[in-house]
């Protein structure tokens, strides 16, 4: 049985990654944080860890994180996701929102904000 929660983070920017699980370390609720560059990483990722949230950046190599997004719903994971996204405009962001994204966070301002919406996530461990 788990003790926290599973975090796939899917972005190829590792600046970004690093800061963020730096950011995750801290939380009592999380039992490890899994990363994935692109689709293909992503959909082995979610296969092995199952987890509970997946913090999806929109533009990645190959297919974007829209199609990640699809790709979740059409699997029926049953996951949180929260878009984190330099792609921060109402057409995007509606887009996630019709595929099931719970959040649509601008990752250059709101990043910080990833614990708290974690920490009350739907999700239960």
């Amino acid at each position: 049985m788990k003790k926290g929660k599973v975090i796939l983070i899917v972005d190829d920017n590792l600046n970004f990654v690093d800061r963020m699980i730096s950011l995750l370390e801290e939380e009592a609720n999380i039992s490890h944080t899994v990363v994935a560059t692109d689709f293909e990483e992503a959909k082995i990722q979610l296969n092995l860890e199952n987890p509970d949230v997946v913090l999806l950046d929109i533009n990645l190599p190959g297919k974007n994180g829209i199609e990640i997004l699809k790709h979740i719903r059409e699997k029926n994971y049953q996951c949180e996701v929260i878009m984190i996204t330099n792609h921060f405009d109402e057409y995007y962001r509606q887009q996630c929102f019709d595929l099931g994204a719970k959040h649509f966070i601008d990752k250059s301002n709101d990043f910080g904000k990833v614990p708290s919406i974690i920490r009350e996530s739907a999700v239960a461990n």
